[in-house]
């Protein structure tokens, strides 16, 4: 009984949300949107990604540029990038309340400004659970060897 009553208090403690940010579907939730984001750069699809990430979005690149969402977006709209592959490999799913941190490596393969890549890297992106719905807060990405 004391054992129920100290789970109850901690309960009345922790936001609702919280404890849905937490639940196992959550992970599943989380990979799909990172697959859904690599559908968008393959695809050009600002619109998509303009939803994947939060209005103060930071994102590092490969070469140490640093852009805001909208410096993002435009950069994902360069008709001179054309991805033919990108895929995420060996990712894991930190969760923390109304946090996540999904890690992980990826391949990426095409023509930038008609010459061929074939990239393969990390990536580190935060989550954040607001207002009923995820979002992408950050995100990191460095070039390694294959």
């Amino acid at each position: 009984m004391r054992a129920a009553i100290c789970l109850f208090t901690v309960l009345l403690f922790v936001p609702a949300g919280n404890l849905h940010a937490q639940s196992g579907d959550q992970t599943s939730k989380l990979m799909a949107l990172e697959n859904a984001w690599n559908q968008a750069q393959i695809h050009h699809d600002s619109k998509s990604l303009e939803d994947l990430v939060g209005a103060e979005f930071i994102y590092t690149d490969t070469d140490g540029t640093v852009m805001n969402k909208a410096q993002f977006l435009a950069d994902n709209d360069d008709p001179d990038y054309r991805a033919s592959l990108v895929t995420n490999e060996k990712v894991k799913v930190y969760s923390y309340p109304n946090t996540a941190i999904v890690a992980g490596t990826y391949h990426a393969k095409g023509t930038y400004k008609g010459k061929p890549f074939d990239h393969y890297g990390r990536f580190t992106d935060t989550w954040i659970y607001l207002n009923g719905m995820w979002q992408c807060v950050a995100s990191h990405t460095t070039l390694v060897g294959k």
